[in-house]
Order: C-alpha cells, then sequence, then structure tokens
C-alpha cells in the first residue's frame, strides 16, 4: 500500500505552496487507494502557536483534504531520542555539548532516485555532520523526519524541489538506522507572475485568505491541480472525483508553475456561474451581513434574484458585494470619467428629468413594464437608447458597466430608483462646477 504525508509546521499560515504539495499527497494516495498522514511538525516550540494549527487544520478540511492518522511530533520525542542513542552506542554518533551529531561519511556519493528530476547525485564531501538531537533536548529536522517516515511506512516523500538539499542527509541517516529508503518526488516549486518565488508581494499566500475573500474550496483544488501537474487534453475544470481518477505522478511537470490569479479568478467564476442558486446565496450572505449591507432578516426572494442577476459576473464571493453594493445603500461612488462622459450635458439632465417622471408614474414596476415604458418615452422624445439609458446607468450606478438597465432599475425599487435620479439632477443643476472632486454625489 502506498502511504504519504503531509508534515506542515504550526509557525505560520497554510499557504498556497504548502496546500499544493498536500493535495498531492492526498490525490495519489487516494487515487491509489493509499494512506493519507498528516503529520504536524511541531518540534520548534517557542515558534509553534495554536492559532497557526487551527488555521493549517480549518484550512485543509474547508479544501476537503482529509487525513486518515494524525500525530504530533512534539509527543514523540522519547522515539528520536531512542533511536539518537542507539547511533551513539555505535559510534556513528558523538555528543558535543547535551547535542548528539551524527558523523557523517567522506569519500561517499550520495544517489537521489527523483521520479521527477531522474538522478541526482551528492558527494558527502560538500555535507557537515548532521545534528540529531539539539542540546536543548529537541530533535533536528532532518533526523526526526526519517525517524518518522520509517516508522509510519512512508513509501513515497512528496515534497516541494527546495527540500532537495535535505534530501541527501536524509538518506545518509535512512542507511545508517536501517530503514527502508521511500520514493523521493520533489515538485518545483510556484513562482510569481514576475518569475521569481512566491510571496506575500504577488498577493495572498495563505489559504484562509482565500477563503476570507470568498473564493470557493473546489475552484482552489481545481487550481491548485494545475501547478505542477497536467491533466491533459487541455482540460481545465474537473471535479475531486474526476481529479482523484485521474491523477498520476507520472504527469507532474519538471518545470516551475507560475500562479496565475487571473486563471484562479476566471476557475471560481465558473464555480460560481454553476453553482444552484440557494446554495450560492446561502454562502454570499454571511458577506453582505459583513459589509453591513443586510441585516438578520432580509428578502431572501429579491436577493436570490439579484444574485441570479449578477451570476456571470463576479469571481468571488465577495466581489459580488463590490459589484452589487449600490443596491445596498443610499451612497454611490461615481466614476469621474463617466460623469464627464454621460451626466455633463444640458440634455442629459432633462433626459434624467423625463426618465423619473415616467418610472414614478408606473403603477407595475415589473422589468417588462419598465422596459416598455421606457422605450416607449425615448420614441415620444425622438432619441436614440444610448441617449436615455447611459445617463440613466450612471446616474443609477456610478458607472457605464452593468446587467441589463432594466434588471437593474427593477432591482433598486421604484422609490430608491426614483429618489436617485432626483439627487443626481438636482447636484447637476446647483453644482457652478460638476462633479469637481467626485467620490459620490
Amino acid at each position: 500500500m502506498n502511504v504519504v504525508r503531509f508534515a506542515p509546521s504550526p509557525t505560520g499560515f497554510l499557504h498556497i505552496g504548502g496546500a499544493r504539495t498536500c493535495l498531492f499527497n492526498w490525490l495519489f494516495s487516494r487515487s491509489t487507494k493509499g494512506k493519507f498522514i498528516l503529520r504536524i511538525e511541531d518540534t520548534d516550540l517557542s515558534r509553534s502557536r495554536k492559532e497557526y494549527l487551527d488555521e493549517i487544520l480549518n484550512s485543509l478540511q474547508w479544501l476537503g483534504l482529509d487525513w486518515d492518522e494524525l500525530y504530533y511530533q512534539s509527543e514523540r520525542f522519547d522515539i528520536y531520542r531512542e533511536y539518537a542513542q542507539k547511533l551513539l552506542d555505535s559510534g556513528a554518533a558523538y555528543k558535543e555539548e547535551n547535542a548528539v551529531i551524527y558523523r557523517i561519511p567522506k569519500e561517499h556519493s550520495v544517489k537521489i532516485y527523483d521520479l521527477v528530476h531522474g538522478e541526482i547525485t551528492i558527494d558527502t564531501e560538500h555535507i557537515k555532520d548532521q545534528v540529531l538531537m539539539k542540546s536543548d533536548g529537541s530533535p533536528a529536522y532532518n533526523f526526526c523526519c526519517v525517524v518518522d517516515d520509517a516508522l509510519m511506512g512512508v513509501t513515497h516523500i512528496i515534497r516541494g524541489d527546495d527540500h532537495i538539499p535535505n534530501t541527501p542527509k536524509q538518506i545518509i541517516l535512512y542507511e545508517a538506522l536501517g530503514f527502508k529508503l521511500p520514493k523521493f518526488v520533489h515538485i518545483p516549486m510556484i513562482l510569481g507572475e514576475d518569475k521569481s518565488r512566491m510571496s506575500k508581494r504577488h498577493g495572498a499566500t495563505a489559504i484562509s485568505e482565500y477563503r476570507r475573500q470568498g473564493y470557493l474550496p473546489q475552484a482552489v483544488v481545481n487550481y491548485l491541480s494545475l501547478l505542477g501537474w497536467s491533466p491533459g487534453n487541455d482540460r481545465e475544470i474537473f471535479s475531486q472525483q474526476t481529479l482523484v481518477k485521474d491523477f498520476s505522478l507520472k504527469r507532474l511537470n519538471k518545470t516551475a508553475a507560475v500562479f496565475d490569479i487571473n486563471k484562479l479568478n476566471w476557475i471560481n467564476g465558473q464555480y460560481i456561474k454553476n453553482m444552484e442558486l440557494e446554495k450560492l446565496t446561502e454562502l454570499i450572505v454571511p458577506y453582505l451581513k459583513e459589509k453591513g449591507h443586510i441585516g438578520e432578516t432580509y428578502d431572501q426572494q429579491w436577493l436570490s434574484g439579484l444574485i441570479k442577476l449578477y451570476k456571470t459576473r463576479f469571481c468571488t464571493l465577495e466581489h459580488f458585494g463590490e459589484l452589487s453594493g449600490f443596491f445596498f445603500t443610499d451612497t454611490v461612488h461615481y466614476d469621474e470619467a463617466a460623469v464627464k462622459q454621460f451626466l455633463s450635458t444640458p440634455a442629459a439632465v432633462e433626459n434624467l428629468e423625463q426618465f423619473k417622471n415616467m418610472l414614478s408614474k408606473l403603477v407595475s414596476y415589473d422589468v417588462k413594464t419598465i422596459e416598455n415604458a421606457a422605450r416607449a418615452l425615448m420614441e415620444t422624445m425622438g432619441i436614440q437608447t444610448g441617449d436615455m439609458i447611459h445617463p440613466v446607468r450612471v446616474a443609477l450606478t456610478g458607472g457605464t458597466v452593468s446587467p441589463g438597465i432594466f434588471e437593474v432599475i427593477h432591482f433598486l425599487g421604484k422609490e430608491k430608483a426614483v429618489q436617485r435620479l432626483e439627487t443626481v439632477i438636482k447636484k447637476i443643476r446647483t453644482r457652478a462646477e460638476m462633479f469637481d472632486k467626485l467620490s459620490g454625489i
């Protein structure tokens, strides 16, 4: 049986690179009906934090990456001491200021057989003696990593290629302790769009931050799978079940993956577009409450209809609130260029006045009635559709892009739409220098 592990350290949040490593381990175990171990490497007691541990566990659960066994290295110090003592007793290790150190054999070559990078040879002349147990009694990373991987029966070490320098040191310890070597799979790093190592300057790196911004776990998993693995046939969207079915180590890429936030946004948008409306509404409600757009009680039918109207336009749950904010508040933020282009002529003011009067007289306020009345008005006035619709859109939404204007007017409601038009008309007529410092009107 194939056994793999993901071994995060609770000294920081789970980041994109760590989540991708975890995903590949999880996919390999599930695709081969193997075992997936989660091992918390919390030997650095001074830097390990419960908040980081909680975030890591919560993020993995949110992504749907469940584990079969869970271990904490902080609970295994006796095991590490036992194996360090064996190396001391055999003369392979020595003590120095209470630290236990393994003596690296010289004039020896270590061969790594990596499933991604092929054969790598390292001369031990370039490897210094390795600390097994530190003077404070805690185990060194390479030592406890080897002991745990061996005792837990790990068959494949799947991790980032930044660990390649650790691998020959670990192989030496495997051999010294008489452990069977696992297979090594070092995945190329994830780079930012500028091809440098991904960091905070490239955007959010913690999985919890993407969750907060309203990305869907299915979409994040889908996107992470494409960072270093190729499904073939130019496929880009697939379920977790399909990923498990199709995943293979043979399809791992040898070159670094480049993180593209636009691609993630597109994939997330596809999942949003295809999500059942009731479920999508349920997910969006907390974001609207956080912004103060809605309270504990709200018109669920109206909100679901609004979300349906925007369903193909927003790429994250948070993005919906940004696009549709003008429906929920009385303050509209106006685009200066749009105002200058469409609200700066006497004709625009007259058209808005006529449109406002038409709306205020409507008895029925469904989309079709609004549209028919608007088109009849424009025909009576003898003006082009754009001469009316563009100023109305800017006055009501603050910009030039929105869903269909008649749907927007319907969802705004008669009272709010008429009031907003009245406010804009008054501002335009009374200002000597229209919209001179626009942050809103």
